[in-house]
């Protein structure tokens, strides 16, 4: 029996959507014994993380990290049996390059100590190359005004952080060397089109909360690895019914208080429902007097990622990933175990942000790129480019725009019986893989309530951690 289970008649509930937050739901209902059916419309598992195979490779959709601070995002791993294949950093260690200095490349780093909050990343500060001494003074006068704010304050999700940057003495040098080296890659936009309650957020709790918060963690498998199959054995063993290829068509309550899903050539009836999937398909599914302002969710907006892989035929850089300044090249990581590559490295550059350039042509984007590794790292100016491809995510997260915060809607909707999860739900977290896992244990934890289950002892880890 599982932990905090108590007897008594099964429920059903059907999940839409085979995402993260589905899969989170769909593995909390289940562990407090409820009957659940996944359904989802892909041929996978994984939702927006995900991999495909071209040729040989095995490819990731996108570069996916995580941080020590993504406590659920970390249980998730531990559910499905994959912690050890996703590893943390033993210590913050982010190589920064800069290629515009007069002199040629130069390297920095951010990384911490084993000292307490904030001198845990003093001495990184203190001697990072690619601001002036008067700039990183500044920098840390701003970190401890930052720190200083109260994230329960509605009045900061209607502010955009460049504007509070500038306030504080934030030159565009130091947003563009920092907090904009940090913030593009979680936020998904730059400091000037960010809410700064969720810039808040991000900075708060990734490095100045605890010191070890903002170690960085990789799957070293691919993503499918872990988000479709290892997912699927967890579902599987838990008795969850996965239905791949089944997009569902609509969702409405009968009159005894029972849903009914559609999906082609089937009605599937149901206690609960936990609608999984992004803004847009939410909105067109919900069930009139779900949401008193439904229309919200359309006005949360989208913002691409743009992903560019490079097969080089030799080794051209040691590090596992670095970032970069002076270049429209934002992170490189090395993709060749991961991937499965026998000879050469496999780059690939994540591009947050990529509004200017997610409809660029690959032609285009190869004649831009390929110089700016080559400014880059050294290294790839002798090597032979064995493949050049591109992936485009253009609804990649949602955009975390001032204001947005008022936009997201929480799991319980006026429904009975019908919950929202996804990582654009209200989850005080931006569009990560963290706020997806979040989202779905909080369907699931207002879906057992109603459903008269009670919540496994062990999903109150997570917000204890947290």
């Amino acid at each position: 029996m599982t932990d905090g289970m108590r007897s008594g008649p099964a429920r059903d509930t059907v999940v839409v959507g085979g995402g993260l937050a589905g899969i989170t739901a769909a593995l909390a209902l289940a562990d407090a014994g409820v009957r659940v059916t996944l359904l989802e419309g892909r041929p996978r598992l994984g939702g927006l993380a995900f991999s495909f195979q071209r040729g040989e490779l095995t490819v990731d959709n996108g570069q996916h990290v995580y941080l020590r601070c993504c406590t659920a995002y970390r249980w998730f791993l531990d559910r499905i049996g994959g912690a050890a294949l996703a590893p943390l950093q033993n210590r913050l260690d982010v190589p920064v390059v800069d290629v515009t200095k007069p002199e040629g490349r130069r390297l920095g780093r951010l990384r911490r100590d084993a000292l307490p909050v904030p001198l845990h990343l003093g001495r990184s500060l203190a001697t990072y190359p690619h601001l002036s001494l008067a700039e990183r003074a500044k920098v840390g006068r701003a970190a401890l005004a930052l720190k200083g704010l109260d994230l329960a304050d509605p009045t900061l999700d209607a502010q955009d952080f460049g504007s509070w940057l500038t306030a504080h003495g934030q030159s565009a040098r130091a947003v563009e060397a920092l907090w904009d080296l940090v913030g593009v890659a979680t936020l998904n936009a730059v400091a000037g089109d960010a809410s700064l309650g969720l810039a808040a957020m991000v900075f708060k709790t990734g490095l100045l909360s605890d010191p070890g918060a903002a170690d960085i963690g990789w799957a070293r498998v691919p993503l499918g690895e872990l988000h479709d199959r290892l997912a699927r054995r967890a579902l599987d063993s838990v008795g969850v019914r996965t239905r791949i290829r089944s997009r569902v068509t609509s969702i409405s309550q009968n009159d005894n208080g029972r849903w009914s899903v559609r999906v082609p050539g089937e009605v599937i009836e149901t206690d609960a429902v936990v609608l999984a999937v992004p803004q847009r398909e939410t909105h067109d599914l919900l069930p009139d007097g779900a949401l008193d302002a439904p229309e919200q969710l359309l006005r949360i907006g989208t913002a691409p990622i743009l992903n560019i892989h490079v097969v080089y035929d030799r080794k051209v850089v040691d590090t596992p990933f670095l970032t970069a300044l002076g270049t429209p090249v934002q992170w490189v990581f090395d993709r060749t175990e991961a991937s499965g590559l026998k000879s050469g490295q496999y780059l690939a550059l994540s591009q947050s942000a990529a509004q200017d350039e997610i409809d660029a042509p690959v032609a285009a984007l190869r004649e831009r790129y390929l110089p700016e590794l080559q400014g880059l790292l050294p290294r790839t100016r002798d090597a032979q480019v064995e493949d050049f491809f591109v992936t485009r995510e253009r609804t990649a997260t949602f955009a975390p725009t001032p204001g947005v915060g008022r936009l997201r809607p929480g799991a319980r909707t006026k429904a009975s019986g019908l919950y929202l999860a996804g990582a654009w739900t209200a989850t005080g977290w931006p569009a990560t893989m963290e706020s997806a896992v979040r989202s779905g244990i909080g369907a699931a934890d207002a879906a057992l309530g109603a459903l008269g289950r009670p919540r496994p002892r062990h999903l109150f880890d997570v917000e204890e951690a947290a």
